[in-house]
């Protein structure tokens, strides 16, 4: 499948009337991780604070032929500590966003969730990845495949406004949330069709709040029209979802992933409900992918400087 990444350039597009956003990169001790935060800085989407041992940066830097001499660098001996400046550079104002380097996810959050500390606010923390899928008209929001592994209904709730406010912030007019289950109807013996009808009464109700709320519903009849209108669903969301909810993280997961290499999709990929924006990368991604992800981190901090409101509260 051929992929022209038109809604990834876009997103890339509208950040180039933006500052780029300081993001304080955590570890970034091997060659992707540091590539990656360099072309972002290159493309004008990110201006990176390197946090991580200083000799180990510059000898990746030198060996990879990475020109870092314009970005600063907070020395930190070892991945946690890393973490831990890094999150320290955010709170006190010098950097706007987090971006993943070489340490494992768990490390970086844990600093992230610290109470006295870390990043946390009244939110649940949660993951969106942003797929751009050949053939598909518009961008679909996926979440959450990548933190919380068997969210509550509660936790639903926060996972839900958190990928309504991302739509937002990415310039969606109408966002239309798809809560996914196995089917579409409700049946007391699957609790996702439950939850998922739930959290549609919850929307009602005003207690989730800026989107168009149907489920639970399939795969098929949430982004396929023809299948919502086989299966007489009568919804605004059914056949035309830009967000889609899953029951837990395998699922989703599997989901993101079968897209991806079964689709030919990309993954950029956004951890919301902290201070700040959370970019996390692979190194199975592609550049497109990484900075796709620097670009909804930039939009997201532009969002927040221009509506405090936007910004969560410790």
């Amino acid at each position: 499948m051929v992929n022209h990444h038109k809604k990834y350039q876009r997103l890339i597009k509208r950040c180039k009337q933006l500052p780029p956003t300081p993001t304080a990169v955590a570890h970034p001790c091997d060659e992707s991780s540091l590539q990656g935060a360099v072309d972002a800085a290159k493309a004008g989407l990110i201006a990176p604070i390197l946090v991580g041992p200083v000799a180990r940066i510059r000898e990746v830097a030198a060996k990879a032929g990475v020109d870092i001499s314009g970005y600063p660098i907070v020395n930190a001996e070892f991945s946690h500590e890393s973490a831990e400046k890094a999150v320290a550079e955010v709170r006190a104002g010098r950097a706007e966003a987090l971006m993943k380097g070489s340490l494992h996810t768990d490390e970086l959050m844990s600093a992230v969730i610290r109470r006295d500390t870390g990043l946390r606010t009244a939110r649940r923390i949660s993951h969106c990845f942003i797929m751009d899928v050949p053939g598909h008209a518009d961008a679909l929001i996926i979440t959450d495949a990548a933190v919380n592994i068997t969210p509550t209904l509660k936790e639903k709730v926060d996972i839900v406004q958190n990928a309504i406010d991302l739509a937002h912030d990415l310039g969606l007019t109408e966002v239309r949330v798809a809560i996914l289950s196995a089917m579409e109807t409700v049946n007391p013996d699957v609790p996702s069709t439950l939850e998922a009808a739930a959290l549609c009464k919850m929307a009602d109700r005003k207690q989730i709040t800026g989107a168009l709320l149907d489920g639970p519903l399939a795969l098929d009849n949430a982004i396929s029209p023809e299948a919502a209108r086989i299966k007489n669903i009568e919804s605004r969301v059914a056949g035309h979802a830009n967000v889609l909810v899953v029951p837990d993280l395998e699922a989703g997961n599997m989901l993101a992933k079968s897209l991806t290499f079964l689709g030919g999709a990309d993954a950029a990929g956004i951890v919301l409900g902290a201070r700040v924006p959370i970019i996390l990368t692979s190194r199975a991604d592609s550049l497109i992918a990484r900075l796709a992800s620097c670009a909804v981190a930039t939009l997201i901090a532009n969002a927040r400087r221009k509506n405090s409101g936007k910004t969560l509260k410790a």
